[in-house]
């Protein structure tokens, strides 16, 4: 990034004097930063699409954090979050991460570890937006049995139902339908989607995928168009009937 001073970061962090020092340092290296001091305030600010990038703690009063991710990520909000808190056992990781966070540092932590985690996150969120620029279709509109996929607006419809796509929903269904009749890893879509190298274990395709199925499917338990292969990643398996 040529100008850190572009990129605001939101801290939603109780403790007043970690929130005020994380601001300063943040400021100090660079960055615009906004701060909230509980989960309500948080998610309101989230959702006003200046950030870049969230710090979320996860120990918040009003709202706790996980709610504060989960509304996000269920209402179509994609902005990178990094969780910074105390609990550290594998489930809350686990439970942040599932949910569609992009990092998980535990407190207490050093300002060079969280800069670093930082600019690895915008640097995966970036690529990722740049491989989609890239793979967009030429078509516009793809008509499938069943459903209209609209690249122009990012929306599906399916029985005159219209569904707003997140871009993370719209990244992964382009690139199966690019690929359709073929079996699309889960490493894959890490790599192609999200930018990642250094691949995570984390089940972030799985929760996307399911949110996506929810939008293009009739029965989300018996899909047709972006169906499992067990043991290996997806498939989109509808004849594409029409495109312009």
């Amino acid at each position: 990034m040529s100008n850190l001073s572009d990129t605001t970061i939101l801290v939603i962090e109780d403790e007043p004097d970690l929130r005020e020092g994380l601001q300063h340092n943040l400021e100090l290296e660079g960055y615009t930063i906004e701060t909230a001091a509980d989960g309500n305030e948080g998610l309101r600010k989230a959702r006003e699409g200046r950030a870049s990038l969230i710090l979320l703690d996860l120990m918040l009063p009003v709202m706790p954090g996980l709610e504060v991710l989960r509304t996000l990520r269920d209402t179509g909000h994609e902005t990178p979050v990094i969780i910074i808190s105390a609990k550290g056992q594998d489930r809350d990781k686990v439970a942040g991460l599932e949910l569609g966070a992009d990092d998980y540092l535990t407190k207490p932590f050093g300002l060079s570890e969280l800069t670093a985690r930082i600019r690895a996150v915008l640097r995966r969120t970036q690529a990722g937006a740049r491989a989609g620029v890239s793979n967009k279709p030429s078509a516009t509109v793809m008509k499938f049995p069943d459903l209209v996929v609209d690249w122009k607006r990012f929306t599906v419809t399916r029985e005159d139902s219209e569904a707003q796509l997140s871009r993370y929903e719209a990244e992964i269904l382009r690139m199966l339908i690019d690929r359709r009749g073929e079996v699309v890893s889960r490493q894959d879509l890490l790599r192609r989607v999200w930018g990642y190298v250094h691949l995570p274990a984390t089940r972030t395709v799985d929760n996307h995928i399911a949110r996506l199925r929810k939008k293009v499917e009739r029965d989300v338990e018996n899909p047709v168009h972006v169906v499992t292969v067990h043991g290996l990643g997806y498939r989109f398996e509808s004849d594409l009937l029409e495109e312009s």
